[in-house]
C-alpha cells in the first residue's frame, strides 16, 4: 500500500483543507497517510473527522516555510540536517523509504529547493522541473516547465522531454506520447535560439517528437507534452487561468444581470458550465509533480481546498503505483549512452 506523506502546514488556510483532503484520500484511495506539521494545529482537526479503519499518522515538525522564506535564508532552512519544518521533515520520509510520496500546497520554490537539498537529483538531470496538466480540446497536456528554471539550456528541454514523456505514458495512460517543443511558429527553424539549439537534439532522442508547437496546438491538443523553459511556462499557466477565470465570470456576469430570457437561457446552459468549470478546475489536478528530482515531490495550488488535497494524493498514488520515479531513471540511463 501506498504511503503518501502530506504536509499539513502547506496550504493558505492550513491545517483544515490539507488533514481533510488527507482523510478523503485515505478513504477512497486506501492509502496510508503521514501528516506532517504542528500536532497541536493537526490533532483538533483530525480528531473532528471520521478515521475509523485508516491508517493516518501524525508526525510533529514544529516549524513551516512560507512565502518569506527566500535566497540564502530558504537554503539554510532547506539543508539543515536537523531541519524541524514540515517540507524537510517530510521529504527526509520519503528520502528514507519511510514514506513513497510527498504532497504539499505549500511554496513552489521552497518546495523545490528542499527537495533538491534532500532529495537530490535522478542521475543525468540537471534540474528538476514542474510538470502541471492543461487541459486541452481532446484531453490534457503536460507542460513543463512552469516556473522552476527561468534560464535553461537546450540539454535542459530535452532531459524535460523524457521525462514529461515517462510522466504522461506511465501516470496519464497515454501511450507513445507526442512531444512538441513550445514555440512562435510551426515551422521547423522558428523560435528563439533556445528552441533551435534543441530541436537537433529532441529528433535525435527516443521520442515521439512532434515538432513546433504554438500555444493554440498545446491547447488545440496536438501534443501530449509540452516542453518550454520555466519563464515563458509560467507566462503560459498564468495566461490561461487568467482567460478561463475572465470568460467563466464575464459569463456569469452577462447572465445575472441580462433579461429575463437571458437568465432562462443561463439556467439552460448551467450543467455544460459546470463541466467547463470543472475542466478548468486545477483542483481536479490536485498537484503537479516535480521531475527529476531523486523522489517523488508534488506541489499543489496554495489555495488548495480539501478536494484539491484529495486529488493531490490520488495522482501521487498513480505516480508509486506504476513506478514512474524508476521509468524515469531507467528513461535518462538510456539517453546518456547516446550522448
Amino acid at each position: 500500500m501506498a504511503r503518501i506523506v502530506v504536509d499539513a502546514m502547506g496550504s493558505d488556510e492550513y491545517p483544515k483543507p490539507d488533514v481533510e483532503g488527507a482523510v478523503l484520500a485515505a478513504r477512497e484511495y486506501g492509502a496510508e497517510i503521514i501528516l506532517v506539521g504542528d500536532e497541536a494545529l493537526i490533532k483538533p482537526v483530525l480528531e473532528k473527522l471520521d478515521t475509523s479503519g485508516l491508517s493516518i499518522e501524525i508526525i510533529h515538525a514544529p516549524e513551516m516555510l512560507t512565502m518569506e522564506d527566500k535566497g540564502e535564508k530558504l537554503v539554510l532552512k532547506a539543508r539543515a540536517k536537523d531541519a524541524k519544518n514540515s517540507m524537510a521533515v517530510g521529504i527526509d520520509l520519503v528520502k528514507n523509504g519511510k514514506a513513497d510520496a510527498f504532497v504539499s500546497a505549500g511554496n513552489t520554490g521552497a518546495g523545490m529547493v528542499t527537495g533538491l537539498f534532500r532529495l537530490g537529483r535522478i542521475r543525468g538531470v540537471d534540474r528538476p522541473a514542474l510538470a502541471p496538466i492543461f487541459p486541452t480540446a481532446t484531453g490534457t497536456c503536460v507542460v513543463l516547465d512552469i516556473g522552476a528554471n527561468p534560464d535553461c539550456k537546450p540539454e535542459n528541454l530535452l532531459q524535460f522531454g523524457i521525462l514529461g514523456s515517462i510522466y504522461a505514458e506511465k501516470v496519464r495512460g497515454v501511450k507513445s506520447p507526442k512531444v512538441g517543443l513550445v514555440s512562435n511558429g510551426e515551422e521547423e527553424g522558428k523560435g528563439n535560439e533556445l528552441v533551435r539549439a534543441a530541436t537537433p537534439l529532441f529528433k535525435a532522442a527516443k521520442l515521439n517528437y512532434f515538432g513546433n508547437v504554438e500555444g493554440k496546438e498545446v491547447i488545440g491538443g496536438k501534443v501530449d507534452v509540452a516542453v518550454t523553459d520555466g519563464f515563458t511556462g509560467n507566462v503560459m499557466l498564468k495566461t490561461s487561468e487568467a482567460v478561463a477565470k475572465l470568460i467563466t465570470d464575464k459569463m456569469r456576469e452577462i447572465i445575472k444581470g441580462g433579461s429575463l430570457k437571458t437568465k432562462i437561457g443561463g439556467l439552460l446552459v448551467k450543467p455544460a458550465l459546470g463541466a467547463i468549470k470543472k475542466l478548468l478546475d486545477p483542483g481536479e489536478q490536485g498537484a503537479a509533480p516535480l521531475l527529476g528530482l531523486n523522489g517523488l515531490v508534488f506541489i499543489g495550488h496554495g489555495r488548495s481546498d480539501a478536494f484539491a488535497i484529495k486529488n493531490a494524493v490520488r495522482v501521487a498514488k498513480q505516480a508509486v503505483d506504476v513506478k514512474v520515479l524508476d521509468a524515469m531513471k531507467s528513461a535518462i540511463e538510456e539517453s546518456l549512452k547516446t550522448q
